[in-house]
């Protein structure tokens, strides 16, 4: 078998080698940027991080053996399914950054219902009282739509402020850690016994753009939305025009609609962050120390399994997903 049987589609970085040399030591592997068209015939899985940065336009169809594509981020969407061969399997990285991305969606519900930023500006300005209008997650109810890996990680630290959990997920099958179910077909339902609303879903056919104007409106007039999911589950406009017009309803939001990696810029179609009733962060929930080498090792534990023979975990049905960008 000529070249690697593993094709690295990410950012060359030390810890990458480490990982990889550490949990697959008998599977050759070569970063994308440094293999040669020629070189490429008996790639088998490919690792791959960043669709725009790293994938770019490389030529899949110059790896005729490919099987498996493991994502090293969790979601799938964005993926050029239709560059790839039909018979090709993928795997998102569910639950790797479950632990980091439900202390910042916390960190964000606190921000949004202790009002932080307007309490900074207060202090700035030298300013005692009147204290800001502030809300508590203890004795409330909390609604998590997704309730898969970060809504159960959600839930665990929800748990320990004294609050009321209720999830949401596809089957309405209860899942340990909240007091109730909801299925997906009753997101109105759901989002109606929320004083906090949080989205962890996947952006795919099924929850692109549900968060619309009539379920905005089926929330609590002073409910605290957050979303660390994908932007793309709610309507952009909607959301906006929502907040202009209900001042005491909040939204708190860590992915955002238009995000250009490359260029390391958010495209703004309407100004949240002017909104008093808004706190945002840039898609940063997953950083921190040692978050890196965590996710990779989870991702790396999924292809061992592939070069493995066995199954690999968190496959995707590719039908579910569809090319993102459209503005909802």
């Amino acid at each position: 078998m000529s070249g690697p049987r593993l094709l690295v589609v990410v950012r060359p970085r030390e810890e990458v080698g480490e990982v990889l040399g550490q949990r697959l030591p008998g599977v050759d592997w070569q970063y994308v940027s440094e293999t040669p068209s020629r070189g490429r015939e008996g790639v088998e899985a490919m690792l791959l991080g960043s669709v725009e940065r790293d994938l770019g336009d490389f030529d899949v169809r110059s790896l005729p053996k490919l099987q498996f594509v493991q994502r090293v981020y969790t979601g799938v969407d964005g993926i050029p399914f239709g560059r790839f061969p039909e018979g090709v399997r993928f795997a998102g990285n569910v639950g790797a950054y479950a632990p980091f991305v439900a202390e910042h969606a916390v960190t964000l519900a606190l921000a949004a219902s202790r009002e932080v930023p307007r309490a900074h500006d207060l202090v700035r300005a030298g300013a005692l009282r009147p204290p800001p209008v502030q809300r508590l997650l203890w004795g409330r109810t909390a609604v998590i739509l997704g309730y898969g890996e970060i809504g159960r990680a959600i839930a665990a630290r929800l748990n320990g402020f004294g609050t009321r959990v209720i999830g949401l997920n596809r089957s309405g099958r209860m899942a340990p850690g909240c007091l109730g179910m909801f299925p997906a077909d009753r997101l109105v339902e759901a989002v109606r016994e929320g004083d906090y609303v949080f989205d962890t879903r996947p952006l795919t056919r099924a929850t692109e753009g549900t968060i619309d104007a009539s379920v905005l409106a089926a929330m609590r007039p002073t409910a605290i939305f957050v979303n660390v999911g994908r932007a793309g589950t709610v309507r952009e406009e909607a959301l906006y025009r929502h907040l202009v017009d209900h001042p005491e309803f909040r939204a708190a939001l860590d992915v955002w609609w238009h995000e250009d990696f490359a260029g390391g810029r958010i495209e703004h179609r309407f100004p949240f962050a002017e909104l008093p009733n808004f706190v945002g962060t840039p898609h940063s929930a997953g950083f921190g120390p040692g978050v890196e080498a965590y996710v990779l090792e989870r991702a790396v534990a999924n292809l061992r399994r592939f070069f493995a023979g066995d199954e690999p975990r968190y496959l995707i049905d590719r039908s579910e997903y569809e090319p993102t960008g459209r503005r909802v």
